[in-house]
């Protein structure tokens, strides 16, 4: 795949889309294959399109015991699959990070199948999806969920860890627990044949879509794979084939032309894409480069609301995410600590993530920001190297390096301290999708900075997907309620306090996806969520709070204070696998997934002795 960028760099995960022409009369003309492509995507469709027949016809029983067999085989392939995606990624069998392409494989898509079959088992057995589970008021009134952890394993190797989803305003406990379950309440209801146009960049998000659609929607589904994924082609036909047998699901490779005939094909009734603005808007209104005529008939369309695609269409499109350091009294380890988290959220997956941090925002009054600052550099150049792979990344880091000349090369990343001669405007305007670090500085302390930078967040940098915010436990309780309404006044569809929104993305029961308002005119971060597996309605964002210190000294900062116990989070990580830094990271993040899938008390207590040496 050609790697495409938007006049500001921002990167583009699925393959571009060129639309198909419109016919004289106005409706959408295919575009050109040669007659044996052409045949074998209109027989998936067709078997697609008999598979309907075939899923509305499943009780929610039968359909938990399909989705049984489906774990089964994606717990056989989870040792292909994650070994299948390193190497893609080029990422040897020693490299120290090759655990990512365990947790955000096979791990991920574990446990949404383990979270999916709990709520189907609930509404087979006439319970719903939300019995025994707190549900209360978040700020403005909003009904909280409290989504996580639901289970005595999570609660367990997790501790510390809790996940909200907060539901529109307007929406009631009652309706809440009277719309849990969507499409599942009404599984004989079909939703037709839904196109799915998977992501490039993380493993699990293309077949994590297709769950999505079939249980929220009771869409069959074709999915077209990203080009990067075309090696793990093999791998989901193997891990899905109880899905594809009897015609739930097809899976296709294929370039732009591909992508062209497919969303403009009369027989696929919704399409789902996780990719940038830029696709999203050649996708529904015509591409805005190429041929002078192409562009300008994409604006007259746009100008008269006449969107060249003319059926349904959900996207995920990232942003540029924030990282808010709230000033407070903190330790040398929690410096080195913080930093090497905020390095973890920019350098995972070599920066190749919708949600990668992007933008730190400081305070210039703060005691402890120069050391902050040197431990934030030391960090981002010590995590190990590695290959800077998605298509189109280099010239992104290109683009950066020329609007930022005096930043820090540090190997394979940039590191971008905006001065106040600097001009932040490419840096918050710009989803550089690769290892490229801004840190930007704004007066103030507690309660004043929050707010001046939960305002820069909503206002200055594009895109609604995550944040992320790091304070210490005084400082939240000083804070009070004002700390919960300046949460409650960040627009972003997942937030993480003392914790990384990737978190939200690998926790099946939040719900992932932008803040709402994006409209096919104005997309932003996108439209719609998926995972959710309490198949909640109504949704406006998650939650994600985690612990602020790792362990043990969460516990030995309680003994020295007494009193201050409550104010920390538990928790039994010295350092989470998925930090950068973790020295055993790859073996545990192995180890938790075969534990996901086949359980076993002595291979969890020898992972979590791993884990103790992190």
């Amino acid at each position: 795949m050609t790697s495409a960028t938007t006049p500001a760099g921002k990167a583009r995960k699925t393959d571009a889309v060129t639309p198909a022409r419109k016919t004289d009369a106005g409706s959408p003309a295919l575009p050109d294959l040669s007659d044996g492509r052409r045949a074998d995507l209109d027989a998936a469709i067709r078997d697609l399109q008999t598979g309907t027949s075939i899923w509305s016809a499943l009780t929610i029983a039968q359909r938990v015991t399909l989705l049984r067999a489906v774990r089964t085989s994606v717990a056989a392939t989870a040792e292909d699959w994650a070994n299948t995606a390193a190497a893609s990624k080029g990422l040897d069998a020693r490299h120290p990070l090759r655990g990512e392409e365990w947790l955000s494989g096979p791990y991920s898509t574990l446990g949404a199948l383990d979270a999916y079959i709990e709520t189907l088992s609930r509404l087979a057995n006439g319970t719903n999806p939300l019995d025994g589970i707190t549900i209360d008021r978040a700020p403005g009134g909003r009904v909280r969920v409290h989504a996580f952890p639901l289970t005595g394993i999570d609660r367990f190797l997790l501790s510390g860890f809790t996940g909200e989803v907060w539901l529109e305003p307007g929406m009631t406990p009652n309706r809440a627990r009277a719309a849990a379950g969507l499409a599942q309440r009404t599984p004989t209801e079909s939703g037709g044949v839904g196109l799915v146009l998977g992501a490039g960049n993380v493993t699990s998000i293309p077949v994590l879509d297709v769950l999505y659609e079939l249980l929220a929607h009771n869409r069959t589904v074709l999915l077209k794979v990203n080009p990067t994924q075309d090696a793990l082609v093999p791998v989901y036909k193997r891990a899905f084939a109880a899905l594809i047998e009897p015609g739930l699901l097809r899976i296709v490779r294929g370039g732009p032309e591909v992508g062209a005939y497919l969303t403009a094909h009369p027989d696929l009734s919704h399409v789902h894409i996780t990719g940038s603005a830029a696709t999203f808007d050649a996708i529904v209104w015509g591409p805005s480069t190429g041929s002078g005529a192409q562009s300008a008939s994409a604006a007259r369309r746009r100008r008269e609301n006449r969107p060249l695609l003319e059926k349904p269409i959900t996207a995920e499109l990232g942003g540029v995410s924030p990282i808010i350091v709230v000033p407070g009294e903190w330790t040398p380890a929690d410096l080195t600590y913080q930093a090497e988290h905020i390095a973890t959220m920019r350098l995972q997956n070599s920066g190749h993530n919708c949600i990668a941090g992007q933008v730190v925002i400081m305070s210039s009054d703060w005691a402890q920001a120069d050391q902050f600052r040197a431990e934030l550099r030391r960090a981002y150049a010590n995590a190990p190297e590695r290959p800077i792979w998605y298509p189109g990344s280099p010239s992104r880091m290109g683009l950066a390096a020329d609007a930022y000349p005096d930043a820090l090369v540090l190997g394979d990343r940039l590191l971008v301290e905006i001065s106040d001669d600097d001009d932040s405007a490419a840096l918050r305007s710009t989803e550089y999708f690769a290892p490229v670090l801004g840190v930007v500085a704004l007066p103030g302390s507690g309660q004043a900075f929050l707010d001046a930078a939960v305002a820069y967040s909503n206002d200055r940098l594009q895109g609604t997907l995550g944040a992320n915010l790091l304070i210490d436990p005084a400082t939240e309780k000083t804070l009070g309620t004002g700390f919960e309404r300046a949460i409650a006044e960040l627009r972003y569809g997942s937030i993480a306090i003392n914790g990384w929104t990737a978190f939200g993305f690998i926790t099946p029961t939040l719900t992932w996806g932008a803040f709402p308002g994006g409209t096919i005119a104005d997309v932003g971060s996108g439209i719609g969520v998926v995972h959710n597996a309490l198949l909640l309605d109504g949704v406006e964002r998650s939650i994600i709070r985690g612990p602020f210190r790792p362990f043990p000294r969460w516990l030995s900062g309680a003994i020295r204070s007494p009193g201050s116990l409550s104010l920390s989070k538990g928790t039994i990580l010295p350092k989470p696998p998925w930090f950068v830094s973790a020295r055993t990271g790859a073996e545990v993040s192995e180890g938790l997934t075969r534990f996901r899938a086949k359980g076993g008390a002595g291979l969890l207590v020898k992972t979590l002795l791993k884990a103790l040496r992190a």
